[in-house]
């Protein structure tokens, strides 16, 4: 497993699980042309070039290109890495058909493609930047009833709005978001006011 500095950018659901099995990152999904319209999305990737960095991995075709140029091109060339799949023609073995192109894209080719793609990028690799960073886990999260509680539902949307983040993201990529943005003190007392706002909306 491969971790990286920085947060992924890909296409779709099925780039994220193939990436998951080989990096260790926040892997956030454009939705593909989703993106285009998905301001929330968008303020979070600037959020995350300006924090970490991040780095863009598309499809090497046409669509892959514009969703590559529109993100890159809103954030600061300093702080965006590029890694692109070479052209290798084929069917990802879900689909029926190869793509308009028949080109594969980030979910067909293989790890070690993916691996030589990101070394190509100079993307940086840490094992730890810093060993005596406390981390956020997911034991913090259900103590601070942002998950696992009746009530976490609210905590968590207050959290989120209190962070500037989107609702929409899951408690796993939150999870990731988190330690990214925020120390572990700075979570508690985050969280510990989330959870209060909490109660006190659904009357706990």
């Amino acid at each position: 497993m491969i971790k990286l500095d920085c947060a992924v950018i890909v296409e779709g659901k099925y780039d994220k699980i193939k990436l998951s099995n080989i990096i260790d990152a926040l892997i956030i999904e454009t939705d593909g042309f989703g993106i285009f319209r998905d301001k929330e999305k968008q303020k979070l990737i600037k959020r995350l070039a300006q924090t970490k960095g991040i780095l863009i991995l598309t499809d090497s075709d046409s669509a892959g290109f514009k969703i590559r140029a529109f993100i890159g091109g809103s954030v600061p060339q300093d702080r965006v890495f590029h890694a692109y799949i070479p052209d290798i023609f084929g069917k990802e073995r879900r689909k029926d058909e190869p793509s308009k192109e028949g080109k594969l894209g980030v979910e067909g080719v293989s790890a070690d493609v993916i691996r030589q793609a990101l070394q190509k990028a100079g993307v940086l690799f840490s094992e730890n930047e810093n060993p005596h960073r406390r981390e956020i886990t997911s034991a913090d999260m259900y103590e601070y009833a942002v998950s696992g509680k009746p009530y976490s539902k609210t905590v968590r949307k207050i959290l989120l709005k209190s962070l500037s983040l989107p609702e929409r993201l899951s408690s796993g990529s939150l999870l990731k978001v988190l330690n990214t943005f925020i120390t572990y003190d700075e979570f508690v007392e985050y969280a510990s006011r989330a959870r209060e706002q909490a109660q006190k909306t659904e009357e706990i």
